[in-house]
């Protein structure tokens, strides 16, 4: 990060990673990482410090109230010469019981019927980490907002009643996992970060739940955007995190991802990996993919964002995807199904 003079832009490498560590019971996470012998850590740990983004936003990091492993995973990133200081990460929906029937399969307490899918609270969460400080006492955490109070919800219904049931549907949480608004204070003000991990739009039925919740939290931004909940910034922002959603190849609806990207409050700098084959006849173009699925998942798909509003200057952009047999290769092949996304920022 470049903290120049008054007269000078400052400049940062703003990140988006889904990294999978997301384990199966909590306290797994922070153990893999104490044990040092995880290769996928490790890999991980690797490519963010080539890398070197100022502030970087994960998805899929189990979450702790006291960020125990999130500090123990700074720390390890650390050992490979980059650190990234400050921390913010607030409870996510994941994993959060909610004592119903969430899916519609006549069983409670499964992973479906959290308010996000997870088997323990605080599993697949989000986390921040950041070269400049973090103002978590300004930061806003929408993740509790019901998906009824969004305007023009478009929640599931079957043979003409709420999915799964009129209870569930009226405790049922907008976020998968959250929505939050994060100012990340540099000399010349705060650039405030508007993060989310949206749900997968699959793995439901004809309701479509997961599909019609995708599309609900992706156009949160916009309705944040317009002030209908509390005022917005009005400079200096970043839409950033995983939306689970292509705009050109994905099951889901695929219009809310492109209004997003239309959205004149927004630019999209569109980074890319490194020249690809083309994936399969449907794939578009494969430098934009930032995640890729063994079969028979989705060969390629662009579902992680870095969308910085208009008045900020955008110097270069990128998806972390080397080609076999240069570094850091070996590592991503390791680290995650999906890449890192960055984009290089300039503000006054």
């Amino acid at each position: 990060m470049v903290l120049a003079g008054p007269a000078m832009a400052e400049s940062l490498r703003v990140a988006s990673w889904n990294v999978g560590l997301d384990r199966k019971g909590p306290g797994l996470l922070l153990r893999d990482i104490l044990r040092d012998e995880d290769p996928q850590i490790d890999a991980i740990a690797e490519i963010v410090a080539q890398v070197r983004p100022d502030i970087l936003v994960l998805q899929k990091v189990d979450y702790d109230q006291d960020l125990i492993a999130l500090r123990a995973l700074r720390d390890r990133i650390a050992r490979e010469g980059w650190r990234l200081e400050h921390l913010f990460a607030r409870r996510p929906n994941s994993g959060l019981a909610t004592g119903l029937d969430m899916d519609g399969d006549g069983r409670f307490g499964g992973a479906r019927d959290a308010q996000g899918f997870g088997d323990f609270s605080g599993q697949g969460g989000m986390a921040i980490l950041s070269r400049a400080p973090i103002d978590a006492v300004k930061a806003e955490d929408f993740s509790a907002l019901l998906w009824r109070d969004l305007p023009g919800a478009i929640m599931p219904v079957l043979a003409g009643a709420p999915f799964p049931s009129a209870e569930a549907a009226a405790a049922q949480r907008l976020s998968n996992v959250g929505h939050w608004v994060v100012p990340v204070i540099l000399p010349s003000g705060p650039v405030y970060l508007l993060t989310f991990h949206a749900t997968p739009p699959v793995f439901d039925g004809p309701e479509d739940l997961n599909g019609r919740r995708n599309h609900d939290e992706i156009r949160f931004w916009q309705h944040y955007l317009d002030g209908r909940f509390t005022p917005p910034p009005k400079a200096r922002f970043v839409v950033i995190g995983d939306a689970n959603l292509d705009p050109e190849d994905s099951d889901g609806r695929r219009k809310a991802i492109r209004g997003l990207l239309d959205d004149p409050r927004l630019q999209d700098p569109r980074p890319m990996g490194p020249q690809r084959a083309p994936e399969s006849a449907t794939s578009g173009d494969p430098r934009f993919h930032t995640a890729h699925w063994p079969a028979p998942g989705p060969a390629g798909l662009r579902v992680s964002y870095v969308m910085p509003s208009v008045d900020i200057a955008v110097r270069d952009a990128g998806v972390f995807a080397p080609p076999a047999g240069t570094p850091g290769a070996a590592a991503a092949g390791i680290a995650s199904h999906h890449n890192m996304v960055w984009v290089d920022i300039a503000v006054d």
